[in-house]
């Protein structure tokens, strides 16, 4: 912890008194949640950015949309447009945002949405003619005006939530006791080869309630980089005199994962919006060499004059062990809830 942080300390004892208050606002229903007559399952963490929303929204998609008609419903970080957007053939990054937008690009059978008001975007995808049978909410474990019927809390391997603190002297966004809310818990990001012997001591640490089951996953990557045009065995890659970009929070795994020595590692915000003397710059640094890029960067610098050098490494989440079980929970859930509704 840096001393800045150490020094906002009284501001962390002030914002988490703020977010236990809300909370018990919620919970009491003096503020107000909104059921829906339909599966809703919220994706979200207590920690601010990098435990792998993403592919975990990815893999829902995966196991529920050859079966249902499945929405995801998103905020749109940094994006350009306001309000309720139903991603068309119209949409791009700056319209959605880059995960949506790249939900939309990768999985043509389902719904893609964003509102920062998730309950009025809701509503809009329940009065489209095509509504849809199950919404995914991305990123909405705090965003308690809807009240989803399952919760999957994310917490990465090596920033767990209950080693954390809050905002702004550590990383939660509300008391760790939040995870209370929570169905599942899934620890992200672990090493393929995790042991019993630690996960079983993760385990003791997060302390779940006996109705709470935990996961552990693994980020799986592609065996290729992709272009427009283009593939490249990601073997071959790691060979090759390169350049590797990185918008995205806590890229350490993507460049450990391809670099060679004397390959340029550049790194910029998460959801960063390239201007064109950045792109101008990159170019220049990688001359003649490929730059491969995150799936997520790749949605919204494919058009720029980075294009015809530009690739990009796909990732999946993977379960370590029980990936059967997770499945069983969530199809359990969908099952009896929309025969309920």
């Amino acid at each position: 912890m840096n001393l800045l942080r150490k020094i906002l300390f009284p501001f962390a004892i002030l914002y988490g008194l703020i977010t236990n208050i809300r909370n018990l606002l919620f919970d009491a229903r003096i503020l107000k949640s909104f059921s829906f007559d339909l599966p809703v399952i919220a994706v979200g963490n207590l920690s601010v950015g990098g435990t792998g929303k993403t592919p975990q929204i990815e893999y829902l998609i995966r196991l529920l949309s050859d079966k249902y008609k499945v929405a995801t419903l998103s905020r749109g970080y940094k994006r350009q447009s306001e309000g309720f957007v139903l991603a068309d053939s119209s949409s791009d990054a700056l319209q959605l945002g880059d995960e949506p937008f790249q939900f939309y690009q990768k999985f043509r059978n389902i719904q893609v949405a964003v509102d920062a008001n998730r309950k009025n975007g809701i509503e809009k995808l329940l009065l489209n003619s095509n509504p849809p049978e199950i919404i995914l909410l991305d990123d909405t474990f705090q965003h308690r005006k809807v009240n989803a019927g399952f919760y999957i809390l994310l917490t990465s391997y090596g920033d767990l939530y209950c080693n954390d603190f809050m905002l702004p002297t550590g990383n939660l966004r509300e008391s760790r006791s939040g995870v209370q809310r929570a169905n599942i818990v899934v620890v992200t990001k672990c090493p393929s080869n995790l042991s019993l012997g630690e996960q079983n001591s993760i385990k003791k640490q997060l302390n779940l309630a006996s109705n709470q089951t935990l996961f552990f996953t693994f980020i799986e990557y592609d065996g290729v980089v992709y272009s427009n045009e283009k593939t490249i065995n990601v073997a071959e890659v790691k060979k090759m005199d390169k350049i590797l970009l990185a918008g995205i929070a806590k890229p350490e795994s993507f460049f450990t994962h391809l670099k060679k020595e004397n390959d340029e590692c550049l790194t910029f915000p998460d959801h960063h919006n390239f201007s064109e003397s950045e792109l101008e710059e990159i170019k220049k640094k990688a001359g003649g060499k490929v730059i491969v890029t995150t799936e997520k960067d790749y949605v919204r610098l494919k058009g720029s004059i980075l294009s015809e050098q530009l690739y990009f490494l796909p990732i999946k989440s993977s379960f370590l062990s029980d990936g059967d079980d997770f499945d069983k929970n969530i199809l359990s859930y969908v099952g009896q809830s929309t025969r309920n509704s």
